[in-house]
């Protein structure tokens, strides 16, 4: 299988999303290396990274429903290469 290592930045801004959140992660344990979570108080925004070892598409799909979440913006970088090759 070839995979990618990417990066995903989560801002969260709507706390009772988080639960959901924490689910859709949980369901995608395999593929996530780490994961950090910063709450932010002063704004009343959680900021969560994830690092993840996953095929394309599996990166893809989680970035896709972590997005549909009310109040959760998400970004992903890639590297270049597969971590295969």
């Amino acid at each position: 299988m070839n995979t990618r290592v990417a990066v995903m930045s989560i801002i969260v801004e709507n706390e009772a999303s988080v639960e959901a959140l924490n689910a859709v992660l949980h369901a995608y344990g395999d593929f996530i290396i780490g994961r950090m979570g910063l709450p932010y108080r002063q704004r009343h925004i959680n900021i969560i990274s994830i690092a993840l070892d996953a095929p394309q598409d599996t990166i893809s799909a989680l970035a896709g429903k972590v997005g549909a979440l009310d109040g959760v913006s998400v970004k992903t970088a890639l590297s270049t290469v597969g971590a295969n090759e």
